[in-house]
C-alpha cells in the first residue's frame, strides 16, 4: 500500500533512469486508491463470511499497482546497502515498483540477483518492462507462479526478504526461507498496521525468541515489520 510523501526522481540524482521510472509508476499508481474503495465492501462481506478479504479482493486488484511508497523503498534500499545485500528475495513483484529499490541496491552494491516471484502473470510482464526502463532487468529474476513453489529450494545465503503478498502466505513463506538465511538477514513486512489483525500472528511469530529474530514494526509504508535474523547459534 502506498504512503503520499512525494520524493521523486531527486532521491537518485545520480541515475535519472531509476528516478524517472520510479516517479512514472508513482504518477500511474494515483488511481489504486478508488480502485481499493470500491473494493472495499467486497473485503468486508467476505470477512463478515470468515472468508479470505485477499481472495474475495483480487478481481479488483489484479490490475492495480498497490505498491510500497518512496519512504519505504528508501527504507529497503539503504538497509540493503547497509548490509551489503547481493542476495534479496521478493514476493509480490507487482508492476515492479518495490523491484526497482532492491535491484538498484545489489547494482551499487556491485552486483547479485533478486529473485521476486508474482503470481498474475501480467502483472510480471509490466514489471520486466518497467525494470527494462529502469536498466535494472540483468539484476532480477521474476518467476510467476506460486510464491510456495517458484521459491522452493531458493539458493543460499539470502541477505534479504521483502515480503508484499497474500497475507496468508506470510508465515509458511517465511519458516521456508528462515534456513537460507545468515547470520544479520533483514526480513520486511508490509502492511502489518494495514491489516493488523490478519498479519497479528506473523508478527507473533516474529517475536518469539525462539525463531531467531529479532524485530520492531515501523511507520513506513502501510507498516513495516523490520526483523533482523540473530539466531542464538550464531548461524
Amino acid at each position: 500500500m502506498p504512503n503520499q510523501r512525494n520524493a521523486g526522481a531527486s532521491w537518485m540524482p545520480n541515475d535519472p533512469k531509476v528516478g524517472s521510472t520510479l516517479d512514472r509508476l508513482h504518477n500511474e499508481s494515483k488511481h489504486d486508491r478508488i480502485v481499493i474503495m470500491q473494493a472495499f465492501p467486497t473485503g468486508l462481506l467476505a470477512l463478515i463470511r470468515g472468508r479470505s478479504w485477499f481472495e474475495a479482493v483480487s478481481p479488483w486488484l489484479k490490475y492495480t499497482y498497490v505498491k510500497v511508497g518512496y519512504e519505504a523503498g528508501e527504507l529497503m534500499y539503504t538497509t540493503a546497502r547497509a548490509i551489503n545485500a547481493r542476495r534479496i528475495i521478493e514476493f509480490g513483484t507487482g508492476f515492479g515498483f518495490s523491484t526497482i529499490y532492491l535491484a538498484a541496491a545489489v547494482r551499487d552494491n556491485g552486483g547479485g540477483t533478486v529473485i521476486t516471484t508474482e503470481i498474475e502473470p501480467t502483472k510480471a510482464q509490466v514489471a520486466r518492462r518497467n525494470l527494462a526502463d529502469a536498466g535494472l532487468e540483468h539484476f532480477v529474476e521474476i518467476r510467476t507462479g506460486d510464491a510456495m513453489e517458484t521459491l522452493r529450494g531458493a539458493p543460499a545465503p539470502v541477505d534479504m526478504v521483502l515480503l508484499d503478498g497474500w497475507n496468508e502466505a506470510y508465515i509458511p513463506l517465511v519458516k521456508m526461507l528462515t534456513p537460507t538465511l545468515r547470520h544479520g538477514s533483514v526480513v520486511f513486512a508490509d502492511n502489518v498496521k494495514f491489516f493488523k489483525n490478519a498479519l497479528r500472528p506473523y508478527v507473533e511469530h516474529m517475536r518469539n525468541p525462539q525463531n531467531g529474530f529479532v524485530t520492531t514494526t515501523l511507520n513506513a509504508g502501510s507498516g513495516f515489520e523490520y526483523s533482523v535474523y540473530l539466531p542464538t547459534n550464531g548461524r
